[in-house]
């Protein structure tokens, strides 16, 4: 409940001031804190933290590492808004080279790249950073692409401002091939320690199915590289399970991309041919036993040169951001219409699609 804050010397009413500053960009929020007292403990707030935050995750945006394999320097970060357009940042504050691993409702989960086991959860809005403990365990594997976890996902609770950092992994002896024990190491924001569990899997995942963690429904989602099914956490029982995919959508034949995302707090399948993008939602009170319904069957004739290299990052009932190797791209929905948002003029850098993350800008704590 909101508290009570003196607005006699006002026009409007704090439940109008709190609409208003929901709606501005944090930079300019946080100046705003200096126009009076009132203000100042208006914003500093539980509960307009959490208007703010539930305003910010309906805006997706793409965050996009710029890494050119040529140059000896920090990658930069470029932020595609649908509204605001594009804007630069940097993770300096950090005070470590840290390469993005998974991002969540405004935090973002960063591993050190000198710095084998070591990883951060940060905030690039409010350049707030948590060094988290080491987990005491091995790293485990040394596979690309840094020789620790296969799976790293960040899951972020914007009501109890608590989240989870998960990194799981098959288990490798020396000298031998990973077998099917797989480990998982779960981070609590509030005890500020790990939880290990063990449990056997045969499933493999691509880089792309590493990227697009999907948090939903207290679970961490990941599309396996056989686009079989869906490999689910649920955070709170720490058992692993798995969801059927729809019945229509198959990796078997040519040409044919899946993809896992949110859209508006709901597991969400995009599937990518030649010529068509479908995308799926997943209904019902018991999403694991729901329905996977079509929302949209989207015509790529538009951009049939770039279809080959695109890739779906982020998604609304509005809009769909895609990267490519040097464009990202948004779909708006409603009226069909294709724009591109941001290119890069380099000819060395890596992929986009390669670093592209969903994003939300959120005053969401990591301390």
């Amino acid at each position: 409940m909101m508290n009570s804050f003196d607005s006699k010397d006002g026009f409007f009413p704090d439940e109008v001031i709190i609409q208003i500053l929901a709606r501005l960009p944090i930079k300019s929020l946080f100046r705003t804190k200096c126009v009076s007292k009132s203000w100042y403990n208006l914003i500093s707030d539980k509960y307009f933290t959490n208007r703010y935050n539930e305003v910010s995750i309906r805006n997706p945006m793409v965050l996009v590492e710029i890494n050119d394999p040529t140059l000896n320097s920090k990658p930069s970060l470029i932020l595609v808004d649908n509204s605001k357009g594009v804007s630069e940042f940097s993770l300096d504050f950090v005070n470590d080279r840290v390469k993005i691993r998974s991002s969540g409702n405004g935090l973002l989960c960063c591993s050190s790249i000198p710095d084998k086991g070591v990883y951060y959860v940060c905030n690039p809005m409010t350049k707030e950073y948590r060094l988290l403990p080491k987990t005491r365990e091995r790293p485990f594997s040394r596979f690309y692409p840094d020789g620790e976890a296969t799976l790293v996902g960040l899951a972020c609770d914007i009501y109890t401002q608590t989240y989870n950092v998960v990194l799981a992994g098959y288990h490798r002896s020396f000298g031998h091939r990973p077998g099917r024990t797989f480990t998982c190491m779960v981070f609590d924001s509030d005890s500020n320690k790990w939880r290990k569990f063990v449990t056997l899997q045969n499933d493999n995942f691509t880089h792309m199915n590493r990227n697009q963690a999907v948090f939903v429904n207290g679970a961490l989602h990941w599309l396996t590289a056989s686009c079989s099914s869906v490999m689910v956490l649920d955070l709170g029982t720490e058992i692993w399970g798995k969801i059927e995919l729809p019945s229509e959508v198959t990796c078997e034949a040519r040409n044919i991309r899946v993809y896992l995302l949110e859209c508006e707090g709901r597991l969400s399948v995009v599937e990518i041919s030649d010529v068509w993008m479908s995308i799926w939602v997943m209904v019902g009170g018991d999403y694991r036993v729901g329905e996977w319904c079509m929302v949209d069957r989207v015509s790529l004739r538009c951009i049939r040169g770039m279809v080959p290299g695109v890739f779906p990052i982020s998604q609304t009932n509005e809009c769909v951001f895609l990267a490519t190797h040097k464009q990202v791209l948004v779909y708006q929905r409603r009226s069909r219409v294709w724009m591109e948002m941001y290119s890069v003029k380099h000819s060395s850098v890596l992929p986009l699609w390669f670093s592209a993350h969903a994003f939300r800008s959120t005053v969401f704590s990591c301390k």
